[in-house]
């Protein structure tokens, strides 16, 4: 009685969850199960928390349970669990790519953790010793069947193969302690469930598998797939285009005058589509759409003004407010069509009819097809289990692939391993120390889904050659014993970066500039994603072609590619203003990715070989990722709490450096701000805050024409201010870096929190004559400001 009010919003369960029900809730056994999308799954995450709640003493402090699903469905997720199991005194948090909660003991006190695999790949790895990993007693699988993507499949099949090593060490180290680990996973219909089962066991008993087919969907639905004819000739665009002529008839025929939602391919795709479907007669204005005028006044895109005519569009270029305005238009019952570009923001919104128009997308300048996942995701939107009895989903393709996507809406296709990125994760677990061996790499290699499904391929072979890829360019050492221990690795998994980035980063020869190293990070595989849509070419462009040239680095020729579109967020170091908000976006993901990367001038500081000239400016290019701000940029205000949209008007008045702010009076400061004291007294404040330090080196006397010995001192100026108070977060460093005039690097040292205890620093540094001068480089850079 106790835990029904998770179930409040239905009387009943449906079938498909009524035949779990005794597994999940009475048994502690792993489970798979296996049905249409759209049949109400969700549910048995839920009664396998509450199992765990039963099995667990109340207050609950050791419930720690992780569901790990796309991202769109974690919002939604995260929303929902938290009314529910709120209730009941659990601590729901969610933890994606977009959220910035990094830290351990955030989350240590939540008994429920959203989080998608990728982020808890990522964490997993971040924290030493696994004591997270330690704690968690169920993990829950969304959509099992994506091990088989190309793309998102080797990251869940890794961070199931790492609980499961987790599990097997809890148990072989305590096996009193009877601390388990269950595994709940559900897939859409697949042939082979007893594979992921089996992968799925615990001491060698497979999990237990439920598999329904598609007559248990609890609302029917009819699956029609049209193919179209595309010429050799015709571009995909044009295809594309051509079938959104085609659309008011298939709408008209399938829809019974019930919702109908258009997955497009582009977010011009989508708008065009509205455009389209709202100049046919047959979606005209009629009786009840009239108070859609209500609507019409409040969006902020003219081109949503479409919406009183029952069509509207969505996608994530378009403002917060427009989106949140036609999702409640769509849901009230407002709109008969809604035109949208797949499910990335998170659109959970169920129609009558789903049409996919086109299974081709574009991505990173060409064009190619909608992931498996990604199609079953759009198709079980088709179905409101609260308006509809029966649903339909529309696939409209090319005529060559209309029996492929046959075979995919029936559930015919065997899900395989795509362990494309075996190399990356068999890296990052030797960096976590599951794998000290060749063996126990074989052990690993074991415990994948990989290995169910390719028994008869030479495993052996397999890993041997991805641990001698490692080896190649020294992420790993490996000796004549077998022995394996990471080195350089250890970077490459904490900022989980891609083996081909670290390949072009080992080919740094020493002498790059900063532009060479912005190009150089801006062609890194992370940014596979970024795509070059057409309508930005134009104000990237101009961009480029920018007069005013000592904000930017111009690249040559036309925009073309998508890393010359990474390579451009240049504009924002550079700061200029980017008005195009898929632009705003955008930009905000590179700095997110190019922050974890530009952190591999640490691994440029670890090389032996490491050239003074590219060291230097990768350790300032991760300080301009981190401030968003060219090092020499006048805007330094903008790093400053309160100020950073003000930066422009303390840059009109010459307020371009921080000494500058300091001495300026706080009555003026605030005349130029046009705020209130203590405004100017408070920014004034934070400025003084801010450590200062000072560099000393001196030759001491030596009789040696080979070499000679200097001393360098840092002195942090402002130590005893600092002790009180500093505007400078704990995590902030300088780097000391000397060169020579042979490009070689002397002395590479991190300061941190000695500085802030002692006040100085000071080291006695030996040093080889160069052979192209005598003269030393010294810098100390700040890692933030």
């Amino acid at each position: 009685i106790k835990f029904r009010s998770v179930f409040s919003e239905f009387p009943f369960f449906n079938y498909v969850q009524s035949q779990a029900l005794d597994d999940v809730l009475y048994t502690n056994k792993n489970f798979v199960a296996c049905a249409p999308t759209g049949s109400g799954k969700t549910v048995l995450f839920e009664l396998a928390i509450i199992r765990l709640l039963m099995e667990t003493q109340e207050p609950w402090r050791d419930v720690k349970a992780v569901y790990a699903p796309i991202k769109a469905l974690c919002s939604q997720c995260f929303e929902n669990w938290n009314k529910k199991f709120g209730h009941l005194g659990l601590i729901c948090k969610e933890l994606t790519g977009d959220t910035e909660i990094e830290d351990f003991f955030e989350i240590q006190d939540s008994n429920i953790i959203l989080t998608t695999p990728e982020k808890w790949d990522s964490l997993t790895r971040k924290w030493r010793d696994n004591c997270l990993l330690q704690l968690v007693r169920l993990f829950l699988i969304d959509e099992v069947h994506v091990v088989k993507d190309a793309t998102r499949g080797a990251t869940l099949e890794v961070v199931v193969s790492r609980m499961k090593a987790v599990h097997s060490f809890r148990t072989s180290q305590n096996p009193e302690a009877g601390l388990s680990m269950r595994f709940v996973a559900v897939s859409a219909t697949i042939p082979n469930v007893s594979d992921i089962a089996e992968w799925l066991s615990n001491e060698g008993e497979p999990a237990t598998y439920l598999n329904m087919n598609e007559s248990h969907r609890p609302v029917k639905l009819r699956k029609v797939v049209l193919g179209f004819p595309c010429s050799p000739n015709q571009t995909e665009f044009k295809f594309d285009l051509s079938l959104s002529y085609k659309m008011a008839n298939i709408i008209q025929t399938y829809s019974d005058q019930k919702p109908a939602l258009v997955f497009c391919s582009t977010r011009k795709g989508a708008q065009q589509s509205a455009a389209i479907l709202a100049k046919d007669v047959r979606f005209n204005l009629s009786i009840e759409h009239k108070q859609l005028t209500k609507y019409a006044n409040s969006v902020l895109d003219s081109k949503l003004r479409l919406v009183p005519l029952g069509i509207g569009f969505h996608h994530a270029g378009l403002d917060l407010s427009d989106r949140k305005l036609v999702e409640e238009a769509f849901t009230q019952g407002d709109l008969s069509v809604l035109t949208t570009r797949t499910l990335a923001m998170g659109v959970n919104l169920p129609a009558h009819l789903v049409v996919i128009k086109s299974t081709m997308q574009y991505v990173v300048g060409s064009c190619e097809e909608y992931s498996e996942a990604d199609i079953l995701q759009m198709i079980g939107r088709a179905g409101r289990p609260q308006f509809d009895t029966s649903a339909t989903a529309v696939i409209m393709t090319k005529v060559q692939t209309r029996d492929k996507y046959m075979k995919l809406m029936n559930g015919v296709e065997v899900i395989e391993s795509l362990h494309g990125h075996l190399v990356e994760h068999l890296n990052a677990e030797i960096v976590l120390q599951t794998i000290s061996d060749v063996n126990m790499a074989l052990d690993w290699i074991r415990s994948t889904f990989l290995y169910i499904r390719a028994l008869k391929n030479p495993t052996h072979y397999l890993c041997l050659k991805n641990l001698n890829s490692l080896s190649s360019i020294d992420l790993i050492s490996m000796d004549e014993d077998i022995n394996i221990k990471p080195t350089a690795g250890r970077l490459m998994a904490r900022y989980c970066v891609a083996f081909d980035t670290m390949k072009q980063f080992s080919k740094v020869d020493g002498s790059e500039s900063l532009s060479d190293l912005v190009e150089l990070v801006s062609k890194s595989k992370e940014f596979s994603e970024i795509q070059l849509r057409v309508n930005e070419k134009r104000p990237l462009n101009s961009f480029n072609k920018d007069k005013n040239r000592t904000t930017i680095f111009p690249l040559k020729g036309k925009m073309k590619s998508s890393d010359m579109k990474v390579n451009l967020i240049q504009a924002q170091l550079g700061c200029i203003s980017i008005q195009d908000f898929g632009l705003t976006q955008d930009t905000a993901k590179i700095f997110r990715i190019g922050l974890r990367i530009s952190k591999l001038s640490e691994f440029l500081g670890q090389r032996s070989r490491a050239g003074f000239t590219a060291l230097l400016n990768s350790i300032i290019l991760a300080k301009c990722f981190q401030s968003k701000l060219w090092e020499n940029s006048p805007y330094v205000s903008k790093q400053l709490e309160k100020i950073q949209t003000l930066s422009a008007a303390m840059v009109n008045a010459g307020l371009t450096t921080f000494t500058k702010i300091e001495q300026i009076n706080p009555r003026e400061l605030e005349l130029i701000l046009n705020r209130h004291p203590p405004f100017g007294n408070q920014i004034r404040d934070s400025v003084m805050h801010l450590p200062k330090y000072d560099v000393c080196v001196e030759q001491l006397p030596r009789y040696n024409i080979a070499s000679a010995e200097i001393s360098v001192k840092v002195i942090l100026k402002n130590q005893t201010q600092l002790l009180s108070k500093r505007t400078s977060p704990d995590r902030h460093y300088v780097s000391l870096l000397i060169g020579n005039a042979d490009n070689s690097v002397v002395c590479l040292h991190k300061l941190d929190s000695i500085l802030l205890k002692c006040g100085t620093w000071s080291k006695k540094i030996e040093v080889t004559r160069a052979s192209k001068g005598d003269e030393l480089n010294v810098n100390l850079i700040s890692s933030q400001y």
